[in-house]
């Protein structure tokens, strides 16, 4: 008679099986990757949720492929739900430990199970980031591939909950195509993020090329734009995706969270006196102005290396989420070219489907065309923007600070484009055109022919500069006011809380399925 086994003995198996998924790969590749200055999946879940928080899915999932079970822990991949300052995620962090992050049957279904639960209970999805792609062994053959395409949810989340991604080390394939798929990423500088490696591109193709150079940090920052910000730490992107967060709702349903403050929303904002020059062809920085504007003067910056004349930031006003599109003079004068037309349509997209109100700050003197602008398909990108702001159905308030010029005047919420309120300061310049350049189209002629060309061209100019003022725009009712510039704090405090009086900010969130890169 075969001697019952207790369960005292069966609890020790369980616990025996635990540890060994807890060690992933096994120490010494552990070891290995503290030696070249990385932390371990779990690590790096530890360092993002709340002490005591998180509760594992799948511990105990190993590969499916024969042979590979006692060497899988886990297949790769480490899922689970946890707290972020309190609010329920759902977290996955690809383990390099094991088959260097590749991605296996087991793994994907792991993923996939974790996507599904978030969605069904309204969870955001972090992820942290690292590996090799698909699993060589596991993904060959028709039988083999046929069952590892994209995931159905990651094609049709619709923004349904906020996605935060990081890229903590070289990624190719799977976190790859989740980074770009994702409201948020963070890219640590040293690692690489493209859709496969370097030796995999020198074989198929002998293009030879180092991981920085086919996918490092500055490709994405600068010429890109498929990330939203650049960590030098783990440490530095995992509090990057917290502050984020802290930005965004749990899920659709809901608005982002109000934060109390002590900075009162009827501050004058005497320092835009020094801040902002009279002269329009002076340059200032637009991020002093915001710092004052906002609450307590933080805000966060989404893609400050992409489009860099024109500013996307996360802040707050009296407590509320808002997000800001703003000129920034100091690069190309404010003009906006392609890059920025990117970067303005996908914050858009990104406010409108988490109920964030828009605030757009004006000074631009149009857009930067040329022969290499329309090669990159400006008219359709300004156009796209147009067409995104036309669907935005949260709260918009629009102020000219400066010149506001030609079809930029529209991309920037002006008159017609749907705004709650759009106002200016009495420094603002509205015109199809520029001074100088218009000028010098219909007066050209005039000025050859004239006795002092410089004297007449300085009447012209003032002439215009007249005809440019907001007092015309306002006299006949088509913008809504000319403020104080020192009360642009009072005013948009103000008039957000009233456009959210009734119903919240909440949008009908019809950006919702535009795609998440562009």
């Amino acid at each position: 008679m075969d001697e019952e086994i207790t369960m005292r003995e069966l609890i020790e198996e369980l616990e025996s099986r635990r540890r060994r998924a807890e060690l992933m790969g096994g120490k010494e590749k552990i070891d290995q990757l503290h030696q070249k200055g990385f932390y371990t999946a779990r690590e790096r879940i530890e360092k993002l949720l709340d002490p005591g928080s998180f509760v594992e899915i799948g511990k105990l999932a190993h590969s499916d492929f024969p042979g590979a079970e006692e060497k899988s822990a886990g297949d790769g991949i480490i899922c689970g739900i946890g707290k972020v300052g309190g609010r329920p995620i759902a977290v996955e962090a690809i383990d390099k430990t094991v088959f260097a992050g590749t991605e296996g049957a087991v793994h994907i279904r792991k993923s996939e199970t974790l996507h599904e639960y978030a969605l069904k209970r309204r969870f955001p999805i972090f992820h942290l980031g690292e590996g090799g792609g698909l699993r060589m062994p596991d993904g060959m053959g028709s039988d083999g591939f046929s069952d590892k395409l994209f995931p159905n949810q990651w094609l049709t989340i619709g923004r349904k909950v906020p996605v935060i991604s990081s890229i903590l080390g070289d990624s190719y394939g799977g976190p790859t195509w989740m980074a770009v798929s994702s409201d948020f990423v963070t890219q640590v500088k040293g690692s690489c993020m493209a859709v496969a490696g370097p030796r995999m591109l020198e074989i198929a193709t002998g293009e030879k090329v180092t991981p920085e150079e086919l996918g490092g940090w500055q490709v994405h920052a600068e010429v890109t734009g498929q990330i939203d910000h650049t960590s030098e730490t783990e440490e530095e992107a995992i509090e990057a995706m917290k502050r984020y967060f802290s930005y965004m709702p749990l899920h659709a349903g809901e608005e982002p969270p109000l934060k109390g403050t002590s900075d009162s929303p009827d501050r004058s904002i005497d320092e835009v006196l020094d801040i902002v020059p009279t002269r329009r062809t002076r340059a200032y920085d637009m991020k002093k102005l915001i710092k004052v504007l906002v609450d307590d003067g933080e805000f966060f910056e989404m893609k400050p290396m992409f489009g860099q004349s024109l500013l996307t930031v996360l802040a707050r006003l009296n407590g509320r989420v808002v997000g800001i599109i703003a000129n920034q003079p100091m690069k190309f004068a404010g003009s906006s070219g392609p890059d920025e037309c990117d970067k303005a349509t996908d914050f858009i997209c990104l406010c409108d489907s988490f109920h964030i109100p828009i605030v757009f700050l004006h000074d631009i003197p149009g857009f930067r065309v040329s022969s290499g602008a329309e090669k990159k398909r400006v008219p359709s990108k300004i156009m796209v923007w147009n067409q995104a702001l036309a669907r935005v159905t949260v709260p918009k308030v629009s102020v000219i600070i400066r010149k506001s010029i030609g079809a930029a005047y529209g991309n920037m919420c002006g008159p017609t484009m749907g705004g709650d309120f759009v106002v200016a300061w009495p420094t603002a310049e509205i015109n199809f055109t520029g001074p100088e350049v218009g000028v010098n189209v219909v007066y050209g002629r005039k000025l050859k022919d004239a006795k002092n060309p410089k004297e007449e061209r300085q009447r012209l100019l003032q002439k215009w500069g007249g005809d440019s003022s907001p007092y015309k725009a306002a006299g006949k009712g088509m913008i809504d006011d000319v403020i104080d510039p020192r009360e642009t704090r009072k005013f948009l405090c103000k008039t957000i809380e009233y456009a959210c009086m009734n119903q919240g900010a909440k949008s009908e969130r019809l950006l919702a399925d535009w795609p998440t890169s562009f």
